[in-house]
């Protein structure tokens, strides 16, 4: 007889090797699949640093589930000895009444987290290598910073395997079978599990509708630019903080990081960027990206010079509404979905692997669900 595994994840992103961890953790029998021989920078998880924050403007939920991936975090840090969070603070601004930076600085209230609020004098103090319009707020969120993305990713991985995890990478998945035990054929191999985890990135648009379910996702290609200092160092961890600034080119977001991946390099992205197909994704054009971001550093960010010195390319998965789909198969109970993390599913991947692993044993999740269920989308969607 077959062996059938307890649950079957599929894609080894930071959602889908959460996910896996946890499960492994708590004895399940679990099978972790990647279609790419790891590591590699195909999907949306690689590269070195992703920013991590408690305040959500206003979406208190992300912030509750914030406030437990930070400790998460920790734990993680704990188990693979490596150092993945480091504390910069986080930065947002924005004209009188923006509604980001107020929701931050009210959710920043609410929820009781260290902060402070300048106005455009008190910011130049504190950073003089930024400028912004006179009549702007700035907030920082002291418990915000970087995540160093590829430690996490491998810390997560091997933890799985310490565990007893089992990891087939160079295999991709061509097709998921229903059932009381689902079936997923691969490249190489066909398998059995009581339970399936479908966390597979841009690759959703692809596997979803093979099961008769298509969402209202896109997934789009992000320019991620390295901006060089003029004066090196002037950037540093040390001295400035993470960013996002909404609204900050016509009505896309901006976020940047100090340079610490790169010595002299400041990550600086725009929020958005063309449509993509996730296996043909270099043919789109994204000059229009490169042309609104050299304006943007040339305006705000004077001792940056005003043309990238290095490009990099990720996949955001962008659901209509911005929030995570986290949700079992309308169909299938044992077939769980984690997908739509829209440039924001980084620092909440503690928490989403918790709660898939715990929808993957059938038990009922920590939080409530309701934002993030399939059944949202019921008037725009194939379902």
């Amino acid at each position: 007889s077959m062996d059938i595994y307890d649950v079957i994840v599929v894609g080894a992103g930071i959602e889908g090797s959460s996910t896996a961890y946890q499960l492994a953790k708590q004895g399940k029998k679990t099978l972790l699949l990647e279609q790419f021989p790891l590591p590699h920078s195909r999907g949306s998880s690689h590269g070195q640093t992703r920013i991590t924050r408690k305040a959500y403007g206003e979406l208190e939920y992300y912030t509750v589930m914030m406030k437990e991936a930070f400790p998460l975090w920790e734990t993680l840090e704990r188990e693979s000895g490596r150092k993945i969070f480091r504390e910069t603070g986080m930065l947002t601004m924005g004209a009188p009444g923006d509604t980001f930076t107020m929701g931050t600085i009210r959710c920043l209230q609410r929820h009781v987290i260290p902060h402070q609020v300048m106005d455009y004098q008190g910011a130049k103090q504190a950073y003089p290598m930024i400028e912004f319009p006179r009549d702007y707020t700035f907030v920082v969120d002291k418990s915000g910073g970087i995540l160093r993305a590829d430690k996490a990713l491998i810390s997560y991985q091997e933890i799985f395997r310490r565990f007893g995890g089992e990891l087939r990478d160079g295999e991709k998945v061509l097709d998921i079978i229903p059932g009381d035990t689902v079936g997923v054929r691969t490249s190489s191999h066909h398998y059995r599990a009581h339970s399936v985890v479908l966390t597979v990135g841009a690759w959703a648009t692809k596997l979803l509708p093979k099961l008769q379910l298509t969402l209202p996702l896109k997934v789009l290609r992000i320019n991620v630019l390295y901006w060089r200092e003029r004066v090196p160092g002037g950037y540093g961890a040390d001295r400035f903080p993470v960013f996002l600034q909404e609204n900050a080119v016509d009505k896309y977001a901006v976020y940047g990081l100090p340079s610490e991946e790169y010595p002299g390099l400041v990550k600086i992205c725009l929020h958005w960027g063309p449509e993509v197909d996730p296996d043909s994704r270099d043919k789109a054009d994204d000059s229009w990206v490169i042309d609104k971001m050299k304006r943007y550093i040339g305006r705000h960010f004077p001792d940056l010079e005003a043309e990238p010195a290095i490009a990099e390319t990720c996949m955001y998965t962008w659901s209509e509404d911005e929030d995570l789909i986290l949700d079992h198969h309308p169909s299938w109970r044992n077939i769980i979905i984690g997908a739509g993390f829209s440039g924001h599913g980084f620092k909440l991947a503690p928490v989403v692997g918790k709660v898939l692993a715990e929808m993957a044993m059938n038990k009922a999740p920590s939080y409530d669900m309701t934002p993030f269920k399939i059944q949202r989308f019921r008037h725009n969607a194939k379902l």
